[in-house]
């Protein structure tokens, strides 16, 4: 009897601090929102091949754009420098002198292990945000000032989904379609029964 009385207090006290150890919501909410945009990203980076990273258009209006690849380290990048000011810590890797990324990230596996890392990064900022703390004032990542570690949240999504239309208009311009637009595959039936 003692031991189940002693079990059943552990489990209801278990039971009971779970919501002190649960995400918050507006953690996941943001986190979702970030899971979403680091799908398509990611996805349509893996689908343009290697050979055509680095194009840009050239036809119209297109002087001086950022080729697929720099569009890529540009997200990362900036991705890179908002988690760092929401954790108030420096990016865990070099992320060059401006806002395209490191010179030496060049091949597409090596931007691809970039973009993954900056996600990482996103997450854990995005994992620290809470009701209580989202309105303190965190040091701006575009220069002087502050602003509300809630936007550290924000902003990656919107930010890396207006990079991600320019990129989907480049690797449309080379016969690529987005996995993201592609119709779901069809259920596979089971060889064994």
């Amino acid at each position: 009897m003692f031991r189940t009385n002693v079990f059943s207090r552990v489990l209801i006290l278990g039971m009971l601090a779970a919501p002190l150890f649960a995400a918050d919501p507006l953690a996941d909410f943001y986190d979702a929102q970030l899971k979403g945009v680091e799908g398509d990203v990611m996805g349509l980076a893996g689908a343009m091949p290697a050979a055509k990273f680095n194009f840009a258009p050239t036809s119209g209006e297109f002087k001086g754009v950022r080729t697929f690849a720099q569009q890529a380290k540009h997200i990362a990048t900036i991705i890179y420098m908002v988690a760092g000011a929401g954790l108030n810590q420096k990016p865990p890797v070099d992320i060059g002198a401006d806002d395209n990324g490191p010179a030496a990230v060049q091949s597409k596996e090596q931007i691809l292990d970039y973009m993954k890392g900056a996600f990482a990064f996103a997450h854990k900022n995005i994992a620290a945000v809470t009701q209580n703390n989202q309105l303190d004032n965190v040091k701006s990542p575009f220069g002087g000032g502050t602003v509300p570690r809630l936007m550290t949240a924000s902003f990656v999504t919107a930010h890396s989904f207006d990079h991600y239309g320019q990129m989907v208009v480049y690797a449309r311009m080379n016969g690529i379609v987005p996995p993201s637009s592609l119709p779901p595959a069809p259920p596979t039936s089971s060889a064994k029964k």
